[in-house]
C-alpha cells in the first residue's frame, strides 16, 4: 500500500535514494548486527497482551516480520515507512516466508491510519526522523487504542556512540564538504536529550513516560567493516561525490580510526540507546492535531 500524498521532503529523498538502497542491499548484515535491539522489542510485544502491532520505520520488516512470527495467527502486524527501496526487499522477505505482514509505503508523521486500531507501537530506529515529532506522535496516539503501549528504541548522543561518528571524525580533515551534524534536526540523533522526547511524548498525547538508558553490544564481520564505513552514514553519501585517489585515502585513514573496534574476525561496538516507553492516554482528544 502506497500513500501518494507523502511529501519529497530531505528524509523521503534520501530513504528513497543512495540510504534507502544501501540498506535494502545490505539487509542481511544490518539485521544481523542490529538482532539484539530486535529481540527486545519482540520479546516486550510477546509478553504483553499486544495482537495488532505497528512498527515505525519498519525499513526492510525485519522486525516487523520477527514479531509477525511470534505471535502467529493471533497476530496482525504492519510495518510503515517512507522507502520504496527498503519497503520492497519487506515485502518479497515476507512473501518468501509466507510471513502474514501488511507493509506500507507512507510518512507516519501524516498517514491516515484506522483511528484506534493498534494495542502495541514499536520501532527499531525509526522514530528520529519526523519533521515534526509532535504531529507524528499525535498521529500515531490516534491510531493506538486506549492504554496501548508504545516501545520505541533510538540512540542517545553522539558522545556515547562512538562508533557511529568515528568515519566522519576520521574523515574530517580530508573532505570539505563533510556536513556537520544539527542537534535535534530529524536524523540519527533526534532523539538524543531525552527531556525532549518526553516533552514530545507528553504534548501529543502519551502518558506513563519512561525513558531508560541501555547498552547493547552489537557485532559486524570485520570483512563487512569497510563496506559499512563506506556505504551508510553521512561519510557513505560523500564519499559519492569525490575522486577516486581521494576516496581511497579516506577510506585508509577510516578503517584505520576503526581498529579499537576489530576483535580478530568481529567487529565490536556499544549501542548506547533509550528504550523509550509510554501509554496512549484515556483522552485522545486532548492529543494535538495535525
Amino acid at each position: 500500500m502506497d500513500d501518494t500524498r507523502q511529501p519529497e521532503d530531505e528524509q523521503s529523498k534520501l530513504w528513497n535514494g543512495t540510504a534507502g538502497h544501501a540498506w535494502a542491499q545490505n539487509q542481511q548484515v544490518l539485521d544481523a548486527m542490529f538482532k539484539p535491539l530486535e529481540d527486545l522489542l519482540v520479546e516486550a510485544v510477546v509478553a504483553g497482551s499486544a495482537s495488532q502491532v505497528l512498527d515505525i520505520g519498519c525499513g526492510t520488516g525485519s522486525t516487523t516480520l520477527a514479531v509477525a512470527r511470534r505471535l502467529g495467527a493471533k497476530g496482525r502486524c504492519t510495518g510503515i515507512d517512507i522507502s520504496e527501496p527498503m519497503l520492497a526487499a519487506a515485502r518479497a522477505r515476507a512473501d518468501q516466508e509466507g510471513t502474514p505482514a501488511r507493509f506500507i509505503r507512507a510518512n507516519a508523521q501524516t498517514y491516515a491510519f484506522e483511528p484506534a486500531s493498534f494495542d502495541r507501537v514499536i520501532s527499531r530506529f525509526g522514530v528520529m526522523f519526523f519533521e515534526d515529532p509532535i504531529q507524528a506522535f499525535a498521529n500515531l496516539r490516534r491510531a493506538a487504542k486506549n492504554d496501548a503501549e508504545l516501545l520505541a528504541i533510538a540512540w542517545r548522543s553522539p558522545s556515547e556512540n562512538p562508533f557511529m561518528t568515528t568515519a566522519e571524525r576520521a574523515a574530517a580533515p580530508l573532505l570539505s564538504n563533510l556536513p556537520a551534524r544539527r542537534p535535534d534536526a530529524p536524523g540519527q540523533f533526534a532523539f538524543a536529550d531525552s527531556n525532549r522526547v518526553h516533552r514530545i511524548l507528553e504534548e501529543s498525547g502519551w502518558a506513563g513516560i519512561d525513558i531508560q538508558p541501555i547498552d547493547v553490544t552489537c557485532t559486524l564481520p570485520e570483512k563487512e567493516l569497510v563496506n559499512y564505513l563506506t556505504r551508510f552514514g553521512l561519510l557513505g553519501r560523500v564519499l559519492q561525490e569525490v575522486d577516486e585517489r581521494t576516496r581511497s585515502q579516506v577510506i585508509e585513514t577510516v578503517r584505520a580510526a576503526f581498529e579499537p573496534f576489530v576483535h580478530g574476525a568481529e567487529v565490536r561496538y556499544t549501542a548506547a540507546c533509550w528504550k523509550v516507553g509510554a501509554r496512549a492516554s484515556a483522552a485522545p482528544e486532548d492529543a494535538v492535531s495535525p
